[in-house]
């Protein structure tokens, strides 16, 4: 007889495997968008995903995904649930995750902006953000544009290698 502990295990255990259709050199757990896994009392698992933003394209397939992993698994009853308070941030990326994207030419983000208790200062020039490259190192990056292939990346080139990257924007 298998633990309910051991079982809830078992199923975050596959479910945390389960590639990010978008950046598929990460899990679902490196990304930080899977949230809980449980077993209600009926033996139904409930795995529960939060989306990157509000309206990500891939959380159907994130969905469908860990539900047919469960199931493969023979969990024979599984429930995705989406949750969205809190919402992501790319704060939850895990180390893990951050290195990986390096791993692959893609900037990882640095720390998410923080809301100000205060009145927020109006800034008419662009920020400046430095974006190490993530195949050199070197820190003399400029923006190609906001908008790469997915709606959370930005395309950015590096001064010293020439070389064009992604970059994951902070949220």
């Amino acid at each position: 007889m298998v633990s309910v502990l051991t079982d809830v295990r078992r199923a975050r255990h596959i479910a945390e495997q389960v590639p990010d259709p978008e950046l598929p050199m990460l899990t679902l757990a490196d990304l930080g968008v899977l949230r809980e896994v449980s077993l209600n009392p009926d033996g139904t698992v409930v795995a529960s995903l939060t989306p990157t933003y509000s309206g990500c394209p891939a959380m159907a397939e994130m969905r469908a995904d860990v539900a047919a992993r469960l199931a493969a698994a023979g969990y024979e009853r599984v429930e995705i649930r989406t949750v969205l308070d809190p919402p992501w941030s790319t704060d939850w990326i895990t180390a893990e995750g951050r290195h990986k994207l390096a791993e692959h030419g893609i900037a990882p983000p640095g720390p998410a902006p923080r809301p100000s208790s205060g009145p927020e200062p109006l800034l008419l020039s662009p920020t400046r953000r430095v974006v190490p490259c993530p195949r050199c190192g070197a820190t003399d990056t400029e923006e190609t544009s906001r908008f790469g292939a997915t709606s959370c990346k930005a395309l950015w080139r590096c001064r010293a290698c020439l070389e064009p990257f992604e970059y994951v924007k902070e949220i």
